[in-house]
């Protein structure tokens, strides 16, 4: 028997692959699907089925992709929107797996037509549940996306979804969600790879609410909607255009990509602090780790992308942007910064210093500017920098006037990454007066000015 989980890092995503008897199925595909073809033929196995949970909002969704180049066939969720491709699923149709079968169960709530899938052993017996973004460990799906006004019908939905269906499918059932821990589909999902019904019951605090009110009334919050939903929205029901492979990038040098840039974007994803010493003006900073959490955040769909990269990060950069629906890489600089710099072209920096002298600056008596990017959660639960301006990392293009130009900001994270990315959108907008702090909270020593918890 096959069973793989295939882990999206960055997006937090998770899908399934599993067969028996030379057929397989895979659960939630992303975009570039090499792996699921590759982990099938190892085991003798052809993909024959694919299936997807609900309407993705947080990745491109590899379905079509990945049927071209098996010939499986598609079955969607939330059968009321008008897709593109594959065919709708129904409540309590079941398919033969090789000597498996699995089972769809509607579980709205994260979506109005989100089904979840009960793998059954050859015996007959439930031994996993694919839940999607209806049960994380530690969690369950946020029921926001659609509207405010609609959040607490579908709080209630979810919480007949867990308690009516998935909950008293048994203790020792597996649990397999769609995302793990940083995925932006729930607020706090726990760290816990591998989880089971029963340990969800004993440890999920989204299963401990009293009642369904009371359940609905902690479920039913409004939480931050990267401006990217909207195009995996799209897609997801469209169909994403084939990709055939992972693309090449082309290689620009210098010239080439200096007149390229005119009418694109240029990302940047080598380190903080290569960043912070020289980069083409004008560029967008996320660091390689961040970029599919930020990327989405703060890159257009309707310009071409220029990647800037250490070489052997090229190709994970370029498949991150493909599972959020980037496909407009244009190409790399050729030779990095030393290419550009011998071409001649001059490049800007970002000043930093250590948190350490952040914190000798308070002790002085004197009062510099902070931005401070961190979340709300982080905020309460690691602390506040008395005096400091808080703006999260994500909600900063809008809150650009509140940003002073006529003195230092020093910018603040958990560590100086974000701070970073900050950092090169206030110099694309012109702002010259930014000082980055790295160190973070681990480093924080002001005696005059100690953390707020």
């Amino acid at each position: 028997m096959l069973f793989s989980r295939i882990e999206s890092e960055g997006l937090s995503h998770y899908s399934y692959l599993f067969g028996t008897r030379g057929e397989a199925a895979v659960i939630d595909p992303r975009r570039d699907c090499e792996e699921y073809i590759e982990q099938a033929t190892a085991a003798g196995m052809r993909i024959t089925h694919i299936f997807e949970t609900h309407r993705n909002e947080d990745y491109c969704i590899g379905s079509v992709e990945l049927a071209a180049r098996t010939g499986a066939q598609i079955w969607h969720a939330d059968s009321q929107l008008d897709y593109g491709y594959g065919k709708p699923v129904t409540d309590g149709a079941a398919w033969q797996i090789g000597s498996l079968r699995l089972r769809a169960m509607h579980t709205p709530g994260h979506t109005p037509g989100s089904v979840s899938y009960v793998l059954d052993d050859k015996e007959g017996s439930p031994w996993a549940v694919f839940t999607g973004d209806t049960l994380f460990a530690g969690d369950v799906g946020r029921v926001d996306l659609l509207s405010k006004e609609q959040s607490e019908e579908l709080a209630g939905q979810l919480y007949d979804s867990l308690y009516n269906k998935i909950l008293p499918l048994g203790d020792g059932i597996l649990v397999c969600p769609a995302h793990g821990p940083g995925s932006v589909c729930g607020t706090a999902i726990a760290d816990r790879p591998w989880t089971t019904i029963g340990q969800e019951k004993d440890k999920n605090p989204r299963l401990k609410f009293a009642s369904r009110d009371e359940f609905i009334v902690n479920t039913a919050m409004m939480l931050e909607r990267p401006p990217y939903f909207l195009q995996m929205e799209k897609l997801n029901v469209e169909g994403a255009p084939l990709l055939g492979t992972v693309p090449q990038l082309k290689h620009y040098d210098p010239q080439a990509f200096r007149k390229a840039g005119e009418n694109a974007v240029v990302l940047d994803v080598r380190s903080d602090i290569s960043f912070s010493g020289a980069h083409v003006p004008g560029a967008i900073s996320i660091w390689l780790g961040g970029l599919s959490g930020f990327a989405g955040w703060f890159l257009p769909y309707d310009k071409p992308i220029l990647l800037i990269a250490e070489q052997h990060d090229l190709e994970i950069a370029v498949r991150q942007l493909i599972r959020l629906g980037f496909d407009n890489v244009l190409g790399t600089l050729s030779g990095g910064m030393l290419g550009w710099h011998t071409a001649g072209f001059a490049s800007e920096s970002v000043d930093t210093i250590i948190v350490q002298q952040l914190c000798r600056s308070l002790d002085d008596g004197l009062e510099p500017w902070i931005l401070d990017v961190r979340t709300k959660e982080e905020l309460d639960r690691d602390g506040r920098i008395p005096g400091a301006h808080h703006v999260h990392l994500t909600q900063l293009p809008r809150h650009l006037k509140e940003i002073p130009q006529n003195r230092e900001v020093y910018i603040f994270c958990a560590s100086g990454l974000r701070s970073m990315v900050a950092a090169s959108l206030l110099k694309r907008e012109g702002m010259e007066n930014i000082v980055v702090v790295l160190g973070g909270l681990a480093g924080w020593s002001s005696t005059t000015c100690p953390i707020e918890k």
